[in-house]
């Protein structure tokens, strides 16, 4: 009698993907399904029905600001989807990845940092985007008109200070590549109040290169010679994803010897909420944080011709 064959059915893994991490400043994962709900369903709205959403980030005790992001997006973490079982956060690793600028804002404690490592005091006060850059064009009547075109995110300045002691602050969220989110919108606004946790429909990645080396790298290109002329340094403020993403830098011995700052920081999970806390700083020279934003080499000359080679010979093959 001939032996059975085994069957061989391959082993299901769990799926992982990115989805909503803070949505209006609150934790998605400690939304109830009504409030999800709501915040899908008012997406769908004209700007001018929507009800206006606090950004906790922003707002202070004196001073109410409403969330002007589209979507209301703050930050995305990693969820997964078991082979058995409720859907989870990232049983690997879930710290949220900063999707809008506004998320470094909390409690003002960035500024605080800043300014106590730069400028030697926490009370400096951040004054808010400020014109950097200017176009002047000829204009008909042959005089010249200067067009403000680049800004810096903010400048913290010493105040009471004759001497205007001050620090410019770059803040650097991450992109995100995949689907629109309004399919995780619509989906959401027709669950039920009883349905938990959704997975995320699509899939999505944070994505480095374009935050860094294709929207960073060249803000600090143009504006990190100049403040270097007027004796400034740049500060930059990160999350510790986005840091760990970096290539190698150098660091700087001394403050005295470098350009710019890297304030990383770090989201802390306290129950329902996320909380920022200063994680490090790393001082370098712009070279050097050129060389860790780039975090590539070039391929070698021959492998470059034969990818040409190649496409060529496909190109004509077809033709």
């Amino acid at each position: 009698m001939k032996a059975q064959k085994k069957t061989s059915g391959k082993k299901r893994k769990p799926q992982f993907r990115f989805g909503i991490g803070e949505w209006y400043g609150k934790s998605f994962v400690h939304l109830s399904a009504e409030e999800r709900r709501f915040f899908a369903q008012i997406q769908a709205l004209p700007d001018a029905e929507r009800p206006p959403q606090l950004c906790p980030f922003l707002s202070r005790v004196d001073r109410p600001v409403n969330c002007s992001k589209p979507g209301g997006i703050c930050s995305l973490r990693s969820y997964e989807k078991p082979t058995e079982g409720e859907i989870t956060v990232d049983s690997r690793a879930s710290s949220i990845r900063t999707t809008c600028p506004n998320r470094f804002e909390e409690g003002g404690a960035i500024y605080r940092w800043i300014g106590e490592t730069i400028l030697g005091t926490e009370a400096a006060v951040a004054v808010g985007e400020t014109p950097f850059l200017e176009r002047v064009q000829d204009i008909q009547s042959g005089g010249r008109k200067a067009r403000k075109v680049g800004r810096i995110d903010n400048v913290l300045v010493v105040p009471g200070v004759a001497s205007l002691e001050r620090c410019p602050v770059e803040k650097q969220a991450v992109y995100f590549s995949g689907r629109k989110m309004s399919l995780e919108f619509k989906a959401m606004s027709a669950a039920s109040a009883e349905e938990g946790l959704p997975f995320p429909l699509q899939n999505r990645r944070p994505d480095y290169r374009s935050s860094g080396p294709k929207r960073l790298l060249p803000q600090l290109e143009i504006k990190v010679p100049t403040l270097s002329t007027w004796g400034k340094k740049m500060a930059v403020v990160i999350d510790e994803d986005f840091f760990s993403h970096l290539g190698t830098m150098r660091v700087a011995n001394d403050l005295s010897n470098a350009e710019l700052a890297w304030f990383v920081v770090q989201y802390v999970e306290h129950g329902s909420t996320f909380r920022l806390q200063p994680k490090e700083v790393v001082i370098t020279r712009l070279r050097d944080a050129i060389e860790g934003l780039v975090a590539a080499v070039p391929i070698p000359r021959p492998q470059f011709e034969e990818a040409i080679r190649s496409k060529l010979q496909r190109l004509t093959s077809t033709s």
